[in-house]
């Protein structure tokens, strides 16, 4: 294991916006309202400062948000986070998300101005589109984001969940305005691999996109809490609960293996399992784990300061190759 300059860059995509390995999801700061409300209980706003305060502390320079968290709740605690932690415009770079469902490109220029009145001076470094399910194409969808990009609203422009083909038909139009992609969103972890089988990652390689990966923990699962103390996956929903049940089953292995390098390094597996995922791709992936907890970002943050050696990575790489 060799140290790690905590404050490296990764570029997104061909971009300018340069970003630490690991950032912070905030998708639990939605604040009981929403569809992601609903899910996550309600933060108070000095818990929210204290997390966002951790991260920054822990050398994380950027922060995921999106509309569908919380309805702006999640993006105005974010904003006074910040401010509570004295972050000026331009420290710290922000992305956030469209929600596309039932709706047409036409609403991207239409809600922006919420978005910039829940952030609430801080720029929009990155937007995205959260789904690749709205009633409009890739190339509207693009089109309206690169008209913002033009207007000054945003710096850049990603997607989420978007599929290789879809990645490719996004990055076309977006070339035929002078942009490009710089990410893509997914869902990406060592229990879901689908995106190094379905074409995903090889086209990110291919045109220079990033991968942002979501749920980089798995829900909970790669830090081993569950597999010790099993009685916790009873307070999930029913539906990932059963979800849950059949990863912890087949994931036996890896978190045994999590464990073992998590004890030989005074780590968390948590913090190995990140670490994986933000090296064993070169730097084209980046991760945004969320914290609804202190310790959770300062332990987020702390999976920057190391790196596995190769036999280690090639170690977890074959033991999670059943989740291709």
């Amino acid at each position: 294991m060799t140290d790690l300059n905590t404050l490296s860059r990764r570029r997104l995509g061909q971009t300018e916006l340069e970003v630490t390995p690991i950032g912070l999801g905030v998708m639990q700061f939605s604040g009981g309202s929403g569809m992601m409300g609903m899910v996550f209980p309600a933060i108070p706003q000095e818990q929210k400062n204290a997390i966002v305060k951790a991260a920054l502390d822990g050398g994380i320079n950027w922060f995921d948000t999106a509309e569908m968290y919380g309805r702006g709740n999640s993006e105005q605690g974010l904003a006074e986070a910040l401010k509570a932690a004295e972050v000026k415009d331009g420290e710290v770079v922000i992305g956030t998300k469209w929600f596309p469902i039932f709706r047409t490109a036409s609403n991207i220029p239409k809600t922006i101005q919420d978005r910039i009145h829940y952030l609430n001076g801080y720029t929009i470094d990155l937007y995205m589109v959260h789904q690749p399910w709205s009633f409009s194409s890739p190339e509207a969808e693009m089109n309206a984001m690169a008209d913002l990009v033009e207007a000054g609203k945003i710096r850049t422009i990603g997607v989420s969940n978007f599929s290789a083909q879809q990645m490719e038909r996004a990055q076309t139009a977006l070339n035929q305005r002078g942009l490009s992609l710089a990410v893509n969103q997914v869902q990406y972890s060592l229990l879901h691999r689908e995106i190094e089988s379905n074409g995903v990652m090889e086209a990110a390689k291919d045109m220079g996109i990033t991968i942002v990966a979501w749920s980089p923990l798995a829900r909970g699962i790669l830090t081993g809490m569950y597999r010790k103390n099993p009685d916790l996956i009873n307070s999930k929903r029913v539906g990932w609960r059963m979800m849950m049940r059949r990863h912890i089953e087949r994931s036996g292995p890896v978190i045994d293996a999590l464990q073992d390098m998590a004890e030989k390094y005074d780590l968390t597996p948590g913090q190995v399992a990140l670490n994986w995922l933000v090296n064993f791709n070169g730097e084209i992936v980046v991760a945004i784990p969320g914290a609804s907890k202190v310790y959770q970002a300062e332990q987020n943050a702390g999976a920057m300061k190391i790196s596995l050696s190769e036999e280690e990575m090639a170690r977890l790489d074959e033991l999670s190759r059943d989740f291709l």
